[in-house]
């Protein structure tokens, strides 16, 4: 079996390299030294590392974007080494899950422990990957692929899951943002109580409250009975708080006062309650940029995100492309009790496109090629979102397959408008023609209908 890949920049060479090169954890690895020739983001672009030990004095600000805008933070485990000096884009980093960051005074037990756990996850994980082609994807909880960035991403939620710190889950439309809050629930300690979603996007202005933190009957026109909102329905459990800078700044300002005391009021109520939830929220911005912008509280990301997770787009994933392909369709061969498979050439397209709405947009184009394909998915069924949007008119002599429901004509329809759309729902519903809230209810009503297709 090879051994995984160590890669290491010294700041300081002669004192740095011996006293990384005695630590018995680095015999697990193939080690490769950062040449004095050529920067060390671009040896790192250039060979294929697992692990990066990284000391410097400083992380400009172009290697920060550097870092954050390629697939490096999601392909490598990162250890940062520094004098301790005040570094903002190495914290700022840091705040995106790229690793860890020791300072001095090193403590060579504690990197020593962190590269044997790096090493037996990746021997692990490359046992795996040596087996045949036809061997489904890995699998950690609700989600599935054997690239290496998901292994890292298993790897996060296996650590932060046995704690009660809140979490934020960022990543774009349709990386599986709920699956990995779900993952999350099921790994931890409170895996036997309710796991409850609610996606703050969607959220009515007026019952914000009422949603939130529930309503005494009568406490206003149409409250005909007692209603308990999410905090009570999760009591005990996991609350998952979906694209959570879209609600509203008002809003905001009392889940702050929820999270900050425990303590919440039916509308309409005297009595007090207190909650007893762990919190996981969502967004498919960037927290830093949503703030700036005012849509977002500071002091509300720093509540939610004790620990946040960045979720790796598809295209990062390059490896789980197909396989996710094969995936999906050898689920929905099962429940439809058919054998259906793809040609060579749909695989090769399927490989080749950008897939900018992430897995849901990939499953979603598998699906609507199963309804029109007959036995073999060729890559004529696999219709795929265009990079600008098309000017032509719709041709008056499209063809829908003979018998398909009307219902099945309705969910390609509006899954085609939201990857047209690049997963913006509230460009999809004026597209569409209907409401947001319309529109967020067939999407549900959707992923209800298919969960069973997931492991």
């Amino acid at each position: 079996m090879p051994r995984p890949t160590l890669f290491y920049h010294l700041h300081r060479r002669q004192e740095g390299e011996a006293r990384l090169l005695a630590l018995p954890s680095c015999q697990h690895f193939n080690k490769i030294a950062s040449s004095v020739d050529q920067p060390w983001l671009d040896q790192l672009h250039s060979n294929s590392i697992d692990v990066a030990i990284i000391e410097l004095s400083q992380l400009s600000q172009q290697e920060y974007a550097e870092l954050t805008d390629s697939a490096l933070m999601s392909d490598i485990e990162f250890i940062f080494l520094s004098e301790g000096k005040p570094n903002p884009n190495l914290d700022h980093l840091m705040s995106k899950s790229a690793g860890y960051h020791f300072r001095q005074p090193y403590d060579a037990d504690v990197i020593n422990d962190t590269l044997e756990d790096f090493a037996q996850d990746l021997q692990s994980q490359s046992t795996k990957l040596k087996q045949p082609l036809s061997s489904e994807l890995d699998q950690y909880g609700l989600l599935v692929g054997s690239s290496r960035s998901m292994h890292k991403l298993y790897r996060t939620i296996r650590k932060v899951a046995v704690t009660e710190s809140n979490v934020l889950i960022v990543g774009e439309s349709g990386v599986g943002k709920e699956l990995v809050a779900n993952t999350i629930h099921l790994a931890s300690n409170r895996v036997n109580q309710p796991f409850i979603a609610i996606n703050c996007g969607a959220l009515s202005p007026e019952l914000v409250d009422s949603e939130l933190f529930g309503h005494v009957k009568g406490a206003f026109t149409g409250a005909h009975r007692d209603h308990r909102g999410v905090f009570e329905q999760a009591e005990g459990g996991t609350l998952f708080l979906d694209e959570v800078t879209e609600m509203p700044l008002e809003h905001q300002v009392k889940l702050l006062r929820v999270l900050e005391n425990n303590e919440y009021r039916s509308v309409g109520s005297q009595h007090l309650k207190k909650a007893n939830v762990r919190i996981v929220a969502a967004t498919n911005r960037d927290p830093a940029d949503a703030i700036d912008a005012g849509r977002f509280r500071e002091d509300l990301y720093f509540r939610l995100a004790h620990f946040p997770i960045r979720v790796p787009p598809l295209r990062d994933r390059n490896d789980d492309i197909t396989g996710l392909a094969q995936h999906f369709l050898a689920y929905r061969n099962t429940a439809e009790k058919l054998t259906k498979t793809f040609s060579d050439d749909a695989l090769k397209l399927i490989q080749q496109q950008k897939w900018s709405g992430n897995v849901r947009e990939l499953k979603h184009t598998i699906e609507r090629a199963y309804i029109l394909a007959e036995d073999i998915i060729l890559p004529s069924h696999i219709t795929v979102t265009p990079l600008e949007p098309s000017t032509e008119p719709l041709a008056d002599d499209v063809q829908i397959p003979a018998g398909m429901r009307l219902d099945e004509l309705e969910k390609v329809a509006i899954y085609q408008a939201l990857d047209n759309s690049m997963g913006n729902k509230n460009d999809t519903a004026k597209q569409l023609g209907i409401s947001v809230k319309t529109l967020y209810n067939k999407l549900s009503k959707y992923e209800d209908q298919t969960d069973s297709d997931e492991p």
